[in-house]
This record gives structure tokens, sequence and C-alpha cells, in this order.
């Protein structure tokens, strides 16, 4: 029988193609993802930077960040610095025998904010708020007495904060009849001024879990709602607005005992006067910074 010739087996000498294929590959979609996070949207770091402004009262320089480029650092406000943040009709005031707070890092932010803005803009804001002032405290007198309403001048805003014991009963944001009324003399003296208001709910650190709340977050936005509903009816601007729910998370003091808690749960009503606009804008800063003011809120 004749021999069948045996075929010898040839070796692939290109089977390095298809790794060597997968790893440029790889290396092209490496190579993409840096490029990508290399390139910084101008836009949104501008929104950074002003958003830095306002809760440091520092600005950082707006340019895109390269891969490998050092972390921005904010440097620490000099002393000069923080003294030339002051509001300029503090000393009248004092000297009038009216009181303010402290400055807190949001004064000096706003202050800050707002340093470009005219001294009589400044003046005419301090003296609005000191009006309403004296308006809240008298036509909240009795509520104030009992320890219910507390009214606190700020160098650029006013803070009404109300126990939420006398609007709500535990658990519940639906307003109690015998809150109505007082609620209501608010919003008179809302509804005459130009000015953003922003109402914050908050609670204590007990846990709710219910149908209609499922948690302190739910339950303290709903308060906040329900109040400016209410402001609404009463003839305030809903534009002019904000209801925010911070839940448990900003307390007033501990949580340890009922007593605490109680001061814990609470609705605040923040009015911020809006500035005078100017007559003639060369540029878009000025109105840059009449929307930082607008946007003080979300900062404290």
């Amino acid at each position: 029988m004749t021999r069948r010739k045996r075929h010898e087996e040839h070796t692939n000498h290109e089977a390095w193609a298809i790794p060597y294929g997968d790893l440029v590959t790889l290396l092209m979609a490496l190579f993409v993802v840096l490029y990508a996070i290399s390139v910084v949207d101008t836009g949104k770091y501008r929104v950074l930077s002003n958003s830095l402004v306002e809760a440091f009262g520092a600005r950082i320089p707006v340019a895109p960040i390269q891969v490998g480029d050092p972390t921005l650092a904010l440097e620490p406000l000099s002393d000069e610095v923080l003294r030339s943040l002051a509001p300029v009709d503090l000393g009248a005031l004092s000297n009038s025998g009216q009181t303010l707070d402290p400055l807190s890092p949001t004064d000096l932010a706003i202050e800050s904010t707002l340093d470009a803005v005219a001294a009589q803009d400044r003046s005419s804001i301090l003296s609005e708020i000191s009006e309403m002032s004296k308006e809240m405290e008298a036509a909240l007198e009795p509520l104030i007495q009992e320890g219910n309403i507390q009214v606190k001048r700020k160098p650029y805003w006013l803070e009404i904060t109300i126990n939420t014991s006398l609007l709500f009963t535990s658990g519940s944001a639906t307003l109690e009849a015998a809150a109505r009324p007082a609620l209501a003399e608010v919003a008179k003296l809302l509804v005459k001024r130009d000015a953003r208001i922003h109402v914050e709910g908050h609670t204590d650190n007990l846990p709710i879990r219910n149908p209609i709340y499922p948690s302190n977050w739910e339950l303290s936005s709903g308060r906040a709602a329900t109040v400016v509903n209410l402001f609404a009816q009463n003839g305030v601007d809903p534009k002019r607005m904000v209801a925010i729910g911070y839940a448990e998370f900003q307390p007033l003091t501990g949580n340890e005992t009922e007593a605490g808690r109680a001061q814990n749960r609470r609705v605040a009503v923040i009015v911020l006067p809006n500035p005078p606009a100017p007559a003639v804008q060369s540029s878009d800063e000025p109105e840059r910074l009449r929307s930082d003011y607008e946007g003080i809120g979300s900062i404290r």
C-alpha cells in the first residue's frame, strides 16, 4: 500500500497581533479618559468659584484645571481683611442703643459678596433691616415674651425663629388654628417689602416613620412648605419665597434633653432685602453680585 504523505503543521507566526490589538485599544481608551478629565467646563468652574466666594470670602482664579496641576487652596483671611468686612453702619447702630449679634462666617461672606455695592446702598439695606425688625417685634411682642418667637437682626438679613410647638402637633405638618393669626401678621409685614424669603424647617433627632413622612427630611420640608403656602395665601409673592428642609442636621443645641429637642424643633423665616439695582451697568459684574446676594440662603 502506498503510504499517505503527512502534511506538516505550520506555526501561526501572526498570533501576536490579537493581544497587541487589544492592548492598543485599551491604551486608546485610557488616553481618551485622561483627555476628558483634563478639560474642565469653565462655566461650571465659575459657579464653583462663586460658591467659594460666598462661603469663605475668597476668590479662586477662573482657569481650566489641567491634569497634574497642584490642588488650589484658599488662603486664610487676614485680620485686616476681616476688620474691613464689618458693616459700615455697625458703630452707628451700637451708639443708638440697638444691639446686633456678633458677626458669623455667613455675615462675613455676605459682606464680602456685596463689597462692590455702593456704601449708600449698604446703608439703605441696614436701615430696612432695622425697620423690619422693629415692626416684627411690635407685632409679635406677646409671642416673643412667651418665648415662642425670636426676632434676630443680622447685619444683612432678618431671622424670625418660631417654635414648632406653636405651629404643629408632634409628627404633623398641618398648621394649628392658633398659629394662623401670628403667621398672617408676619405675612402682612412681608407683603410690603421687596425681599426674598427663605422658610427653613428644622426637627429634633428623634426618628419618624409613617406613610406620610418616612423621615425627618420630609417632615421638615413639609412644615416649611406649609408656612410658605400660608404666606402666599396672605398676599406674599410666591416667586420671592423658598421652602427648605434641614431635618435634624442643623440643631441650635444638643438633643440629649427634652428642652434641647424642643428648642431644635423650629421654623426659621429668613428675610433678605434685595439691594437697589444700579441705574447703569457697564458690565455684567453688578448683575452677578445681585444674583450672588439672592442666593445667600443656600450657604446657611
